[in-house]
């Protein structure tokens, strides 16, 4: 017996209805998804019949929906910064918060206005942040460390598809050690949370090690703030994504290790502290 678009659609929306925020949202990206068809299409053919592969098909992705593995490790890739990533259990997923680290880059690197701008993306997963700022700004130089070898494959694949293989240089090594030299700006996005508060979906699907930031949520900006003096330009920027509870925190550290820093505290859209920026304005030696 065929079924068809909407009856697949409003018999999953029913199933995710408790483990999602979002079930009729969900079943479309996983429905679209299986026909190979852009979401939109879905509205459009609401009476189409799937075949009974593709629809068992559906079903499969709808029951792992339900654990609440998400939707991005489903479909194998999520959306950035208006770009599209391909991502792996092997990566965090990209988030929306996380914009405000890019947008907050592309303001530093303006301010900078040189060519030949130098950048490092520190922990860059999927590489999401290190090519969303190498496709806005065209004469950057983007570096991309990471400690998962695993992860830097799913990096080199999002990097070759936009064509930055000469601008964005994948590293492997842990924090800032694997740089050549110098550069102008540096980011990062690093393990920041306290497993054991950490959503329970989360800690069953995401790695680990990409989210693993201590006891206090701090070891990893610790570390990389203890080496960062050899990595960075006199006039360059630090900005870090942090968690909604941790601007003091991190600030402090910062001044702490740079007194002549101008730092601030800067919030994402739902007014949460999100990132902290140091513009250095004496030589950091």
């Amino acid at each position: 017996m065929f079924t068809t678009i909407g009856d697949l659609l409003r018999g999953a929306t029913l199933q995710l209805r408790e483990p999602s925020t979002t079930p009729r949202l969900d079943a479309e990206l996983l429905l679209a998804h299986i026909l190979g068809w852009p979401r939109s299409r879905l509205l459009a053919e609401r009476d189409y019949q799937p075949t009974n592969e593709q629809a068992a098909a559906f079903a499969a992705l709808v029951a792992r929906r339900a654990t609440q593995e998400p939707v991005a490790y489903l479909v194998g890739h999520k959306a950035f910064y208006g770009l599209d990533f391909a991502v792996s259990r092997d990566t965090l997923v990209p988030r929306p918060e996380t914009e405000l680290l890019v947008e907050l880059a592309l303001a530093e690197a303006r301010r900078l206005s040189s060519a030949g701008l130098s950048i490092a993306d520190i922990g860059t997963g999927t590489g999401a942040i290190a090519i969303a700022l190498a496709h806005h700004l065209p004469t950057a130089l983007v570096y991309a460390t990471d400690i998962s070898a695993a992860a830097l494959e799913v990096a080199q694949r999002n990097v070759a598809r936009y064509g930055l293989d000469e601008r964005v240089r994948l590293l492997h090594g842990d924090l800032l050690a694997p740089l050549p030299g110098l550069v102008d700006i540096i980011v990062s996005n690093p393990p920041y949370t306290i497993l054991a508060e950490v959503e329970p979906n989360v800690r069953a699907h995401e790695p680990w090690l990409a989210l693993d930031g201590g006891p206090d949520g701090a070891t990893v900006y610790r570390r990389l703030l203890a080496d960062v003096s050899a990595y960075l330009h006199p006039h360059g920027a630090i900005l870090l994504e942090i968690g909604a509870w941790q601007g003091a925190l991190v600030a402090d550290l910062l001044r702490e290790s740079y007194p002549s820093a101008t730092v601030s505290v800067h919030q994402d859209l739902a007014g949460h502290d999100r990132v902290v920026r140091a513009v250095q304005t004496v030589n950091l030696a």
